[in-house]
């Protein structure tokens, strides 16, 4: 006889306090998710609200990057505590991997993600931002089966290929009834294209930004992204 496995239920009593889940995802490579997510979990925390962000990219984590977050460990407490940098509670793959790749595949990926969703203590929080892994696969569908209340904030980019994955894969996620809460369109040309809740456009400063929350709050593209939080249904 199979054993049942406990985390799911443990999940559901960590994220028990967590107000909204916001799941934000992307199909393509390159497109800004990771800096999204970022930029979102700062911009709310700036704000007051109670935020963590965590970074479930386990084949190329980089939120520790875009946040110049170095040194930081999560205190082992009935679980992990992430720790709190920049005023967002952090929890990254990257903190027991040492910056190198996670030779991971199938279900070793999935359990890896289950086990970090059923050993993390987030506590009492407004907003949970999740930085998803690419594309729709085992590792995707997982979060999204075990965060069940996880809302999800697509981006994409102008492109036409990006966009045919993002409505393909959008369908997908309406399907197992996922709310969305909108679409992004990052490095926007002009007007909003395609049904786009938000339009961010180029911005050539952000690069030279990353790394640096406090100037990563002061881009175009922080300001951009802060204009759109109420279309997004983020903040009342």
């Amino acid at each position: 006889m199979t054993a049942l496995d406990p985390r799911p239920s443990v999940i559901d009593e960590r994220l028990k306090r967590v107000k909204r889940i916001v799941a934000v995802t992307g199909w393509k490579g390159g497109i800004g998710k990771s800096v999204t997510a970022c930029t979102l979990a700062l911009l709310l925390a700036k704000k007051g609200y109670k935020t963590g962000l965590f970074d479930l990219d386990l084949s190329g984590a980089s939120d520790h990057i875009i946040l110049g977050a170095k040194g930081l460990f999560p205190r082992e407490e009935k679980g992990l505590e992430p720790p709190v940098y920049e005023g967002v509670k952090f929890m990254s793959l990257v903190f027991f991997s040492e910056n190198k790749a996670v030779p991971l595949r199938g279900a070793n990926v999935s359990d890896a993600i289950i086990e970090l969703l059923a050993i993390t203590q987030w506590g009492e929080l407004d907003f949970l931002v999740l930085d998803m892994p690419p594309g729709i696969n085992d590792a995707a569908l997982d979060v999204m089966r075990f965060a069940r209340r996880a809302e999800v904030l697509a981006v994409t980019t102008p492109s036409v290929i990006a966009h045919d994955v993002l409505e393909r894969s959008l369908a997908l996620y309406r399907s197992l009834k996922a709310p969305v809460l909108g679409v992004v369109e990052n490095m926007a040309r002009g007007a909003k294209t395609n049904g786009a809740a938000a339009s961010l456009g180029f911005d050539p400063g952000l690069e030279a930004a990353l790394g640096r929350p406090a100037a990563l709050l002061k881009t175009a593209f922080s300001r951009d992204l802060d204009g759109a939080l109420k279309g997004l249904k983020l903040l009342n």
